[in-house]
């Protein structure tokens, strides 16, 4: 363990009041790690009761108050609302002059840059685009996980140290992205992360359905260390009854799952399809295996029960 003193955060330069405007399970937990690295929350505004809850237990004694009066009270204001949200919130609270020259203007938002901020800029704001690459909870726990967590960091070249730092004060890692890149980036983000949650809850689903007890603690370690393997080696993790070229395996899977969960289907032969493109381009699913396989993936899209020719 590292035996160097950590300066304190009231030693350094620049504290900044901060505000929050979406009380979301982000901006609060962002807030949280940024008051820990010694900027000040002063306001933060939520619509719900759910969202106001939040607020109230993850930033205690900061006043709710509308948007407006967030953006007038404090020096950098987290915009954490839903993507198809930020483009009409950021139009209104520069179109109703709340919005401060000078005044550091941060949207979290995984799909937009810099640009969707533009109006803001026009008005005199600095703009960042700062996504945490994590899923939230909306606890205090959210704050622990910022450690070491990666964030998409797109801004003006003039701003980009800028808003490396307020990341790493976070906890975080900095990784740049560029401005049209940012559909992309999120599109990367959400397959992995959001279809695996799906995924996971789909197999639990069906191991409770074939009879097991506890799917939970059956899965914790297969899928812990398939993602390590896949992390570390990619395609050449790959392994199961797609990769070995065991069509008639993967036709018993299909009719069970018509069986049992035909919602299932759909899911489970596109999720073959792209495994078996991706073993074949790799050199683990032989050829000569891959055209029975294929086979039975074509006919169980089309309700058949199919099997190895």
């Amino acid at each position: 363990m590292s035996t160097s003193q950590q300066p304190d955060p009231r030693d350094r330069p620049a504290r900044l009041t901060v505000g929050v405007v979406g009380a979301g399970r982000v901006g609060p937990a962002l807030a949280a790690s940024l008051q820990l690295a010694g900027h000040r929350p002063v306001a933060v505004s939520g619509v719900s009761e759910t969202s106001r809850r939040r607020a109230a237990q993850m930033l205690p004694d900061v006043p709710l108050v509308p948007p407006a009066e967030v953006l007038a009270r404090a020096e950098l204001v987290l915009l954490t609302v839903p993507d198809d949200t930020l483009p009409g919130l950021v139009e209104g609270l520069a179109d109703t002059g709340a919005v401060r020259p000078g005044q550091l203007l941060v949207h979290t938002s995984g799909r937009y840059g810099t640009k969707v901020l533009d109006p803001a800029l026009r008005a005199g704001a600095l703009p960042l685009a700062l996504h945490p690459a994590m899923t939230f909870t909306g606890t205090q726990v959210d704050v622990q996980r910022l450690a070491g967590c990666s964030f998409g960091v797109t801004a003006p070249e003039e701003l980009r140290l800028a808003a490396e730092a307020l990341v790493i004060e976070m906890g975080g890692e900095p990784e740049w992205v560029a401005e049209d890149m940012r559909p992309l980036y999120h599109a990367a983000l959400a397959l992995g992360a959001n279809h695996l949650v799906t995924l996971v809850a789909q197999s639990m689903e069906l191991l409770r359905e074939a009879g097991v007890a506890a799917p939970d603690r059956m899965l914790g370690p297969l899928l812990g260390a398939a993602l390590d393997n896949a992390l570390r080696s990619g395609d050449a993790a790959l392994t199961g009854p797609v990769a070995r070229g065991d069509a008639g395996t993967v036709a018993a899977h299909v009719t069970e799952l018509r069986r049992h969960a035909p919602q299932t289907v759909a899911g489970y032969l596109a999720m073959a399809r792209a495994t078996a493109d991706r073993a074949l381009a790799h050199g683990l699913l032989k050829p000569e295996l891959a055209e029975d396989l294929l086979g039975v993936l074509a006919h169980g899209s089309d309700g058949a029960e199919g099997g190895a020719r």
